[in-house]
């Protein structure tokens, strides 16, 4: 049984980036957990990264920096989508291009932080859909 998704633009977003670029998560949770969500929700991930696989966790920069490395490429080459401001500033200060895609009920109905961009972000999007138009997948 699939899993439902509480962000529609998922898929069809990931999918359209995925024709021109790597997709994948950076996560801090193990590659096991990551692989599981992907076959349950059908995720178009090209590559799995895991904190087990970093040996760090964000917003430690060795963790967007191994993540560059075994991908053999330069940190400003990977990007970091994000709904989490935090992330995002710790992945530039690591020297990850960065992009902000707005996600107003992560936390639930109440949500007060992370609303908006708090930071001139190398990209800034509504959704995965309106992101992947803005790298021209």
């Amino acid at each position: 049984m699939k899993a439902t998704f509480q962000w529609p633009d998922s898929l069809a977003g990931l999918a359209a980036i995925r024709r021109g670029y790597i997709v994948g998560p950076l996560s801090n949770g193990n590659t096991s957990l990551l692989v599981d969500m992907a076959k349950n929700a059908g995720l178009p991930w090209d590559v799995i990264i895991g904190s087990d696989m970093t040996r760090t966790y964000k917003p430690l920069p060795a963790a967007y920096l191994r993540t560059a490395e075994f991908l053999d490429l330069r940190p400003g080459a990977v990007m970091l989508a994000a709904a989490h401001n935090n992330d995002l500033h710790a992945a530039r200060e690591a020297g990850l291009a960065t992009a902000f895609i707005a996600r107003p009920t992560e936390y639930g109905p109440d949500q007060i932080a992370d609303l908006t961009p708090e930071s001139d972000w190398d990209l800034s999007a509504s959704s995965i859909t309106e992101l992947a138009q803005e790298v021209g997948a």
